[in-house]
């Protein structure tokens, strides 16, 4: 393996977390915290930020290709022991995360170059944001492709809520309200992947990368994914979600009859009641927004509110640190979260505000 560019000068162990490689005309970004599954930190975004940048001008460079270390898959989001931390304290550090994670995501959807990313495994949260807005997307067998935010008082973002928006019918609003987690034929049916390569033929795929063009590649690797649940399932889910308000969809699935709509009922009412409101507020906002840059400016409000709200600590002590499963929400019902409540989660930021849709005009590769 050559390791002809290397864009990153910075010191420290935080570049073992993100690996990079040049091999032909590929360059490779590999996620290296295989015992966090690839958990993505402030300084690997920097780090991969930086190495897109460079790769961009780089002549030798064709395509970019995204992996995860280890067996169990690309990413599962951003670190949330560490955003726990902060939002217990009071710092600022998640926001200053946030900021450069949403600026990489603007930077993948408008990336001047091929980027593949392999969504094998576990691809969630954050992980989601490196990978589905990417050019050239591959799912396996093995993919678990989830937007899980609302089990932790938190909404989707990375782009989230613009990919989930966009999925047809009310597919999205499905997946971002109960964050149920997809394989690959479903991500494909809602637009979070392009291709299906069996987990098999990957190490061949990402190496054929470094000597034959993207489409060649393709051509020799992908196939048929196995069968997925959502599309049997789109008349209840389109009908349920496209309710007015967040507790009609709760109505509508427990009267449908159908019993995956009375599980999704259930596992909506075990979601935090606030994330689910704002995160059906932010989706059906983002449907008229327009391009990414958009969507992650207004992502930006939204997670520095649930930053202070007791919900998004709650629901990590949960989940993550004492592993108990019992958040216990405030408020604790959907009915006791007003419109006031859910509103001002998109309130402007003023000097703090993230601003992406000057920079997307320009055709340049800022980082």
């Amino acid at each position: 393996m050559t390791n002809r560019t290397d864009p990153d000068h910075a010191s420290g162990h935080h570049e073992d977390h993100v690996l990079l490689r040049t091999e032909g005309h590929a360059a490779y970004i590999t996620l290296n915290r295989p015992k966090a599954l690839n958990a993505l930190s402030h300084p690997m975004v920097l780090r991969i930020g930086q190495a897109l940048a460079t790769w961009a001008d780089d002549p030798t460079v064709a395509v970019v290709v995204i992996e995860g270390a280890g067996e169990r898959g690309l990413c599962a989001g951003g670190d949330i022991r560490a955003i726990h931390e902060d939002a217990r304290t009071g710092g600022g550090a998640s926001a200053d995360f946030w900021r450069d994670e949403y600026r990489l995501n603007a930077l993948i959807a408008r990336y001047p170059k091929p980027y593949v990313a392999l969504m094998d495994g576990i691809v969630m949260g954050g992980g989601v944001g490196v990978s589905a807005h990417g050019s050239v997307r591959i799912v396996t067998e093995r993919s678990k492709v989830a937007m899980p935010e609302t089990g932790i008082g938190f909404v989707p973002d990375v782009g989230g809520t613009y990919l989930l928006a966009l999925a047809p019918g009310e597919l999205g609003t499905h997946l971002a309200l109960t964050g149920t987690p997809v394989g690959a034929a479903d991500a494909l049916l809602c637009g979070l992947a392009d291709h299906f390569v069996p987990s098999a033929a990957l190490p061949a795929f990402a190496r054929e990368l470094a000597s034959d063009s993207v489409h060649c590649v393709l051509d020799r690797h992908v196939a048929q994914p196995p069968s997925g649940d959502l599309n049997a399932s789109r008349e209840w889910i389109d009908h349920c979600y496209a309710a007015g308000t967040a507790e009609e969809i709760v109505a509508r699935l427990r009267s449908s009859g159908v019993p995956a709509a009375k599980a999704a009922a259930d596992t909506l009412l075990s979601r935090s009641p606030t994330a689910v409101k704002v995160t059906l507020a932010a989706l059906r906002r983002a449907r008229r927004l327009g391009p990414l840059e958009c969507v992650l400016e207004q992502e930006y409000r939204v997670s520095c509110t649930a930053l202070s709200s007791p919900d998004l600590v709650e629901g990590i002590r949960a989940q993550v640190i004492d592993k108990d499963r019992d958040p216990r929400w405030s408020p604790a019902t959907l009915e006791e979260v007003g419109p006031a409540a859910v509103e001002r989660y998109f309130a402007p930021l003023d000097a703090h505000e993230l601003r992406l849709v000057e920079t997307a005009s320009s055709q340049e590769v800022v980082w």
